[in-house]
Protein backbone atom coordinates (compact mmCIF):
# COMPACT_ATOMS: atom_id res chain seq x y z
CA UNK A 1 0.00 0.00 0.00
CA UNK A 2 1.51 3.33 -1.04
CA UNK A 3 1.74 6.22 1.38
CA UNK A 4 -0.73 8.90 0.28
CA UNK A 5 0.50 11.71 2.54
CA UNK A 6 2.60 14.49 1.07
CA UNK A 7 4.21 17.75 2.04
CA UNK A 8 4.47 18.86 5.64
CA UNK A 9 2.17 16.11 6.90
CA UNK A 10 4.53 13.48 5.49
CA UNK A 11 7.53 15.22 7.08
CA UNK A 12 5.70 15.44 10.41
CA UNK A 13 4.80 11.74 10.29
CA UNK A 14 8.34 10.78 9.28
CA UNK A 15 9.74 12.73 12.22
CA UNK A 16 7.37 10.85 14.51
CA UNK A 17 8.52 7.51 13.12
CA UNK A 18 12.13 8.57 13.66
CA UNK A 19 11.50 9.47 17.29
CA UNK A 20 9.68 6.16 17.73
CA UNK A 21 12.68 4.32 16.24
CA UNK A 22 15.18 6.04 18.52
CA UNK A 23 12.97 5.30 21.53
CA UNK A 24 12.73 1.64 20.45
CA UNK A 25 16.51 1.46 20.07
CA UNK A 26 16.98 2.92 23.56
CA UNK A 27 14.38 0.60 25.11
CA UNK A 28 15.31 -2.65 23.37
CA UNK A 29 18.98 -2.45 22.45
CA UNK A 30 21.59 -2.57 25.21
CA UNK A 31 24.41 -1.85 22.74
CA UNK A 32 22.66 1.33 21.58
CA UNK A 33 22.24 2.50 25.19
CA UNK A 34 25.89 1.78 25.98
CA UNK A 35 27.12 3.59 22.90
CA UNK A 36 24.78 6.54 23.49
CA UNK A 37 26.04 6.84 27.06
CA UNK A 38 29.58 7.07 25.68
CA UNK A 39 28.71 9.31 22.71
CA UNK A 40 26.80 12.02 24.58
CA UNK A 41 29.65 13.07 26.91
CA UNK A 42 32.10 12.82 24.01
CA UNK A 43 29.89 15.18 21.99
CA UNK A 44 29.87 17.65 24.87
CA UNK A 45 33.66 17.34 25.05
CA UNK A 46 33.90 18.06 21.32
CA UNK A 47 32.01 21.32 21.87
CA UNK A 48 34.25 22.24 24.79
CA UNK A 49 37.59 21.52 23.08
CA UNK A 50 39.42 24.28 21.27
CA UNK A 51 39.26 22.82 17.76
CA UNK A 52 38.26 24.27 14.42
CA UNK A 53 34.69 24.10 13.20
CA UNK A 54 35.59 21.46 10.61
CA UNK A 55 37.38 19.34 13.21
CA UNK A 56 34.40 19.64 15.56
CA UNK A 57 32.03 18.57 12.77
CA UNK A 58 34.24 15.55 12.00
CA UNK A 59 34.44 14.59 15.66
CA UNK A 60 30.70 14.86 16.29
CA UNK A 61 29.80 13.35 12.92
CA UNK A 62 31.93 10.30 13.61
CA UNK A 63 30.24 9.86 16.99
CA UNK A 64 26.78 10.10 15.45
CA UNK A 65 27.83 7.59 12.81
CA UNK A 66 28.33 5.00 15.56
CA UNK A 67 24.72 5.44 16.67
CA UNK A 68 23.42 5.43 13.10
CA UNK A 69 25.22 2.20 12.23
CA UNK A 70 24.12 0.61 15.51
CA UNK A 71 20.49 1.38 14.67
CA UNK A 72 20.92 -0.18 11.22
CA UNK A 73 22.62 -3.20 12.81
CA UNK A 74 19.72 -3.55 15.25
CA UNK A 75 17.26 -3.38 12.35
CA UNK A 76 19.12 -6.15 10.54
CA UNK A 77 19.11 -8.29 13.69
CA UNK A 78 15.37 -7.69 14.20
CA UNK A 79 14.60 -8.74 10.64
CA UNK A 80 16.73 -11.88 10.94
CA UNK A 81 15.10 -12.76 14.27
CA UNK A 82 11.64 -12.15 12.76
CA UNK A 83 12.32 -14.69 10.02
CA UNK A 84 12.81 -17.48 12.54
CA UNK A 85 14.81 -18.80 15.48
CA UNK A 86 16.61 -21.58 13.60
CA UNK A 87 20.32 -21.19 12.95
CA UNK A 88 21.21 -20.47 9.34
CA UNK A 89 24.58 -19.47 7.87
CA UNK A 90 23.09 -16.48 6.04
CA UNK A 91 21.38 -15.24 9.20
CA UNK A 92 24.67 -15.48 11.07
CA UNK A 93 26.49 -13.71 8.26
CA UNK A 94 23.95 -10.87 8.22
CA UNK A 95 24.34 -10.36 11.97
CA UNK A 96 28.15 -10.57 11.77
CA UNK A 97 28.25 -8.03 8.94
CA UNK A 98 26.11 -5.61 10.93
CA UNK A 99 28.39 -6.02 13.92
CA UNK A 100 31.45 -5.47 11.72
CA UNK A 101 29.92 -2.23 10.43
CA UNK A 102 29.54 -0.98 14.01
CA UNK A 103 33.14 -1.93 14.77
CA UNK A 104 34.35 -0.03 11.70
CA UNK A 105 32.35 3.04 12.74
CA UNK A 106 34.00 2.92 16.16
CA UNK A 107 37.45 2.53 14.59
CA UNK A 108 36.74 5.50 12.31
CA UNK A 109 35.72 7.59 15.31
CA UNK A 110 38.89 6.69 17.19
CA UNK A 111 40.94 7.58 14.11
CA UNK A 112 39.22 10.96 13.63
CA UNK A 113 39.61 11.89 17.30
CA UNK A 114 43.26 10.78 17.30
CA UNK A 115 44.05 12.78 14.16
CA UNK A 116 42.44 15.89 15.67
CA UNK A 117 43.81 15.61 19.21
CA UNK A 118 47.23 13.95 18.97
CA UNK A 119 48.93 16.86 17.14
CA UNK A 120 47.86 19.13 20.02
CA UNK A 121 49.59 16.86 22.54
CA UNK A 122 52.95 16.62 20.76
Amino acid sequence: MANQTTGLIRIYKAAGYSVKGIAAAWKNEAAFRQEAIMVIPAMLLAFWLDVSTVERILMIGSLLLILIVEIINSAIEAIVDRIGPELHPLSGRAKDLGSAAVALAIILTLFVWAMVLLPRLF
